[in-house]
């Protein structure tokens, strides 16, 4: 039976040891395939739409304005352009959507025939849709301009989609070093170490299950590149991260979960929850004589599963005990870099509690 207060988990499979009996970080490292890059297709997100639908209506509508008179004539040519480049658009960003891990795989000469030659499919769509309402546009306008537009126009969203695949990896890197420096404190270490060597003799139980979750904790930091997890697996570092920091604080600390099961299958990103977690404990309890509480809450709302993190607040916070936001800013910056706009993220004082809430789409 685990002691008090600590949560309870389900078992895991034994990992392979190596050739010294033990299992190391090495054998981790070894063991794991390298990460993937994203497709220079993935046109996803609704980040992605939005700016490309924007992007091509804003050419569309300064390409208009070189062919009116006046501001009347401008808006009506206008709408006649929107109706053929919203549907063109949004043709091309579906078909590049649906058929991205395929068209990953081929050369890039062929990736740049297939983005153009689909600009120019999808913008013949949109033309036969002007053409079956009859809209005198369609006969002011040769067909082969907006096939040249539509060519061109395919060709420089999928340049921008190239940029940004190739730019996320780095991103990614610099984000995660920034993660590990903010929180892998040596004092943690150190604190977390001694609370073991104390729980040796007179629980040797509990001394194992600290060192248990000590080791998970720099496993997964050390370890974990992954472009994402589900946010069951951050539930259960965060819990492993708690436990330990509950034997430490004791009866100061008291943590409560109300977990929505519908919610754990969101993919987020690795170690999003334990710097927010190891916050509650550093800025909201350590500063605290008599303690506080620690609340994690998930659930589902609109398609969306929505995280939040609680804490109670020092009555007199100490002089200096104001942290720099370094955890919370690269939080929501790797939020932006996987979900885009789909994610929500704030933080902030709420009364005597400090509150952080993300939401980020189901999987």
């Amino acid at each position: 039976m685990p002691p008090p207060g600590m949560p309870v988990r389900k078992a895991r499979p034994a990992p392979p040891t190596s050739q010294f009996g033990t299992t190391t970080i090495f054998d981790h490292a070894v063991a794991r395939p390298p990460a993937t890059v994203s497709s220079p297709f993935d046109a996803c997100q609704v980040g992605v739409v939005l700016r490309a639908v924007l992007f091509v209506h804003a050419v569309v509508a300064v390409a208009v304005s070189f062919v009116v008179h006046d501001l009347d004539d401008w808006l009506l040519t206008f709408a006649y352009g929107a109706g053929v480049a919203l549907p063109a658009t949004l043709a091309w960003l579906v078909v590049a959507c649906a058929l991205k891990k395929p068209l990953a795989r081929l050369s890039e000469p062929v990736q740049w025939l297939v983005a153009a030659g689909l600009g120019a499919a999808c913008t013949a769509y949109g033309w036969w849709q002007v053409g079956l309402l009859g809209l005198p546009f369609s006969h002011q306008v040769s067909q082969g301009a907006p096939l040249l537009a539509g060519t061109a126009l395919a060709a420089a969203l999928f340049y921008a989609l190239r940029l940004r695949s190739r730019s996320e990896l780095p991103a990614v890197t610099q984000a995660r070093l920034t993660e590990l420096q903010a929180r892998i404190r040596p004092h943690f270490l150190f604190n977390t170490l001694n609370t073991a060597i104390a729980l040796v003799r007179i629980d040797p139980a509990r001394a194992e299950a600290v060192l248990e979750d000590l080791s998970e904790l720099f496993r997964v930091a050390l370890i974990e590149s992954g472009s994402a997890v589900t946010l069951d697996e951050e539930i259960d570092l965060a819990q492993r991260y708690l436990a330990i920091e509950q034997i430490r604080f004791g009866e100061r600390l008291k943590v409560t979960w109300e977990l929505d099961d519908a919610a754990g299958g969101a993919r987020v990103p690795p170690l999003l929850l334990q710097p927010l977690v190891e916050n509650a404990v550093r800025h909201g309890i350590e500063p605290s004589p008599e303690g506080g509480w620690v609340r994690v809450r998930t659930t589902v709302r609109r398609g969306q599963a929505i995280i939040s993190v609680t804490n109670s607040l020092p009555a007199a916070p100490a002089a200096g005990a104001r942290g720099h936001g370094m955890a919370l800013r690269n939080v929501k910056e790797r939020l932006r870099l996987m979900h885009d706009v789909s994610a929500h993220f704030a933080s902030g004082p709420e009364r005597d509690t400090w509150r952080v809430q993300i939401a980020v789409p189901l999987a």
